[in-house]
């Protein structure tokens, strides 16, 4: 066969190393030998000797998303191989949490992780009921971190003297050591008047960063995912 799909730009080459890798801007390659989880239903191909089981329904087992407090369905996969995952053609990038770190993420933007992680879900402190980011995932421990964002995500540096405002809807992720609260970028008299839409956001002050995706999520989106 010829042509540019069959390209070294498109063919997949065996792994070098077990673990977790980027494939392509749309897909993270898991050179598997031994255990990993994977959120269900973001396996688009495999091969070797793996076994996908879904993982338990309790608090351990799932990742709570931001917007609708839903769960996010774990699946763990065991055994010596390699399988992609992919989530509606996001863009993937990988995080490597080191030992003292820690990693607080939406549950929608998590694709795949090493089981060397643990996690805790935590309600975010400030948020009250009316923030979009409720509830979060808490990564910590020594591994690596697969994630999906519509688009390139925005990475904001946080520092005491210049805090930072994200929608409760676009925001990814942040590092550990920030304090969150609400703001409320409107006056009541301006809500009242219809307001310019933004009315409050999540404020994160400290030393670390934050991830935040290039667009809001829409009521549909908020379905899907």
């Amino acid at each position: 066969m010829k042509g540019d799909l069959f390209s070294s730009a498109h063919v997949v080459q065996p792994a070098v190393e077990p673990g977790m890798s980027v494939e392509n801007a749309k897909c993270i390659k898991y050179a598997v030998s031994g255990e990993m989880y994977a959120r269900q239903g973001a396996m688009v191909a495999y091969r070797g000797d793996l076994r996908f089981e879904r993982k338990g329904q309790g608090v351990g087992g799932m990742l709570k998303r931001a917007v609708t407090g839903e769960g996010l369905p774990l699946m763990a996969v065991r055994g010596q191989g390699e399988a992609w995952f992919a989530h509606e053609a996001q863009n993937c990038f990988i995080v490597e949490v080191e030992p003292g770190d820690q990693f607080t993420v939406n549950g929608r933007n998590v694709l795949c992780f090493d089981a060397s992680l643990s996690y805790e879900i935590r309600t975010v402190k400030g948020s009250g009921i009316a923030g979009g980011g409720l509830f979060n995932s808490v990564f910590s421990g020594q591994g690596r971190l697969g994630l999906v964002c519509e688009g390139n995500p925005l990475v904001i540096p946080v520092s005491a003297q210049s805090p930072v405002y994200v929608d409760t809807d676009a925001v990814v992720g942040w590092t550990a050591h920030l304090q969150t609260s609400l703001h409320r970028s409107q006056s009541i008299g301006s809500m009242l008047r219809g307001g310019s839409g933004e009315t409050v956001q999540l404020m994160l002050q400290g030393e670390g960063f934050v991830v935040v995706r290039p667009s809001e999520l829409t009521p549909q989106k908020a379905q899907q995912h």
